[in-house]
C-alpha cells in the first residue's frame, strides 16, 4: 500500500530544519529530487512531540523529515510550530548495497501551514 493517510493533528511538529530543495547523491554527485512530472521536491525537519492526554506526561518526540510535494514558501525558520497539509506516510524495505534490508516509513506532504 502506498501513501497511506496520516493524521498528525495529535502532535506538535516544530521546524528544526528549513524547507530546502531535496537532493540525492548519484555517482558522487549531488542532484535534485523532482516528481515524474519534473517538479523539484523539497524537505523539511520537523520535532513530532505527542500532545498529553489530560493530567498527563507527554512522552519523548522524535526527528522526522517530511517530503514536500511543492515549494512550502517563506516564514518556516527554525523554531515555527507547523502543520502538514495533506499528510501521508510510505512503508518501505530494499536491500543496501551491503546486502542489508532497510525498512521504515517515509513522510510526504503536499505543503506546510503556520500555526498562531
Amino acid at each position: 500500500m502506498q501513501q497511506i493517510p496520516v493524521n498528525l493533528s495529535g502532535y506538535k511538529l516544530m521546524v528544526t530544519e528549513e524547507p530546502a530543495m531535496k537532493t540525492r547523491t548519484v555517482d558522487g554527485r549531488d542532484e535534485f529530487v523532482t516528481d515524474q512530472n519534473g517538479v523539484t521536491m523539497f524537505v523539511v525537519g520537523l520535532f513530532a512531540k505527542q500532545r498529553p492526554a489530560a493530567g498527563q506526561k507527554a512522552p519523548k518526540g522524535e526527528e522526522i523529515k517530511v517530503t514536500l510535494t511543492a515549494d512550502p514558501g517563506e516564514g518556516f525558520e527554525d523554531g515555527t510550530y507547523v502543520e502538514l497539509i495533506d499528510a501521508t506516510v510510505t512503508p518501505y524495505s530494499f536491500k543496501n548495497d551491503k546486502g542489508e534490508t532497510v525498512s521504515g516509513i517515509a513522510f510526504k506532504a503536499t505543503g506546510l501551514k503556520p500555526l498562531g
